[in-house]
């Protein structure tokens, strides 16, 4: 057996979430491998909407195992929230969720760090989500960071160890005033630890692997997206983990050779949160019809999106890099108004006309575009791929054709049943 991975292939909300849930029954074990709580993962069905930040997408289909895997970063008192919200409507998660005994806790310092960070960047700040992320993976990188195993072993020196020195950094260098915001923090943060304990602390690597030698099917879930990746997204402005499948091996403990399907999801257009490179990006009544028709806004933050036209040389580069078998593409229906659809074939950059994602990408990019009819059809009732307007359908060969990878998944809606298998 091997490990399936799915994860997205844009700036991230690329309905990860929704995906997973859908492909879940055909899975024994779901498993989370990067990222931390400023990933938000929306879920619809039965008309009621979840949105899940730490804990896999799996959990709403029964008895699954669902993993938090050690590349995931965990704040205590989010994840707590998460639990109760889920535990109100009827999900006891305590038999079927196990955490990682080295994923990394985000302390309420490392929130602090990341607001002082961040305004101390001023104008040129990331567009962080200000959940502590990114400190919390410097302190792993700098190994000195807090892994959930640590709550087993003089957790409260350990902890208070790690905190001590966020203070000087926070006093000595950023000048920031804490004291008040880690007070409120803290007592949030202690009462998650308690939360957590109640959970099963696995060494998940292990564990995982036993599960592929017992035969058991695994899907991985990423967070965020491609172009979010630490090393090949649009860095800086990119977030702090590898999400792409590569990801998966050291998130979860997973020989390269124990990957299989990796599904690679983007919307029929695109959408970015946060400051960064767009070269699609429309500042108009367009993007802002996109905005509207699509609900573009973080289903974390509530931050409204940028949006914009289908990228294919953006989309092309994260099929190389993920070595995608499957597209899935979602919120088909959100074009379903326009008379035209433009889609991004090449880049012109000085002049010359390129389809290689550059190193960087600055004002000097400008998007090259072929222009397609629309279906002006509405797609939400639609049950099958018969039903598909024309213009539909020769829109997903175009895609198809270009990237050489096949779209074996159309979402026409934000429930779980508006989901068409081709």
């Amino acid at each position: 057996m091997q490990v399936d991975v799915l994860l997205g292939l844009q700036w991230g909300d690329e309905g990860k979430g929704k995906v997973v849930d859908v492909l879940t029954p055909r899975y024994d074990v779901i498993t989370r491998f990067q990222g931390g709580p400023n990933a938000g993962h929306t879920l619809e069905f039965n008309n009621i909407k979840h949105v899940l930040h730490t804990i896999p997408s799996g959990i709403f289909r029964g008895d699954k195992i669902n993993v938090i895997g050690n590349g995931v970063v965990i704040d205590p008192s989010i994840f707590r929230k998460e639990i109760q919200s889920l535990k109100n409507i009827g999900f006891d998660l305590t038999k079927t969720l196990y955490i990682s005994k080295k994923a990394h806790l985000i302390l309420p310092t490392h929130r602090l760090l990341d607001a002082a960070s961040e305004a101390a960047k001023g104008a040129s700040k990331i567009g962080s989500t200000l959940k502590g992320i990114g400190p919390t993976y410097r302190d792993k990188i700098g190994r000195d960071g807090l892994r959930v195993g640590d709550i087993l072993h003089n957790f409260k020196e350990k902890y208070q160890t790690r905190v001590d020195s966020h203070i000087e950094l926070l006093t000595k260098f950023y000048h920031f005033d804490y004291q008040q915001a880690l007070s409120d923090y803290e007592k949030e943060w202690f009462e998650g630890i308690e939360v957590i304990q109640q959970f099963q602390l696995i060494d998940s690597e292990h564990f995982i692997n036993d599960q592929l030698l017992a035969g058991k099917s695994i899907i991985a879930e990423g967070a965020q997206g491609t172009m979010l990746d630490i090393d090949f997204g649009s860095y800086p402005f990119v977030t702090s983990s590898n999400t792409i499948a590569a990801g998966a091996c050291t998130g979860l403990g997973i020989a390269p050779n124990k990957i299989g399907r990796v599904y690679g999801i983007f919307k029929a257009y695109c959408t970015r949160v946060g400051s960064g490179p767009f070269p699609t990006e429309l500042l108009d009544e367009t993007g802002e019809t996109l905005r509207r028709i699509g609900n573009e806004f973080g289903s974390t933050t509530g931050r409204p999106r940028r949006c914009g036209w289908l990228d294919l040389v953006a989309l092309r580069y994260a099929i190389m890099i993920n070595g995608v078998t499957d597209l899935i593409m979602m919120k088909a229906d959100v074009m379903d108004q326009f008379e035209e659809i433009k889609i991004c074939t090449s880049y012109n950059i000085d002049g010359t006309s390129t389809i290689n994602f550059p190193n960087e990408i600055d004002g000097d990019v400008v998007p090259n575009y072929e222009v397609l009819e629309g279906w002006k059809t509405d797609l939400t009732g639609v049950e099958s791929t018969t039903q598909f307007p024309a213009a539909l359908s020769s829109y997903i060969k175009f895609i198809e054709d270009y990237l050489k990878v096949p779209i074996t998944i159309v979402s026409v809606g934000p429930n779980r049943s508006q989901t068409i298998e081709r």
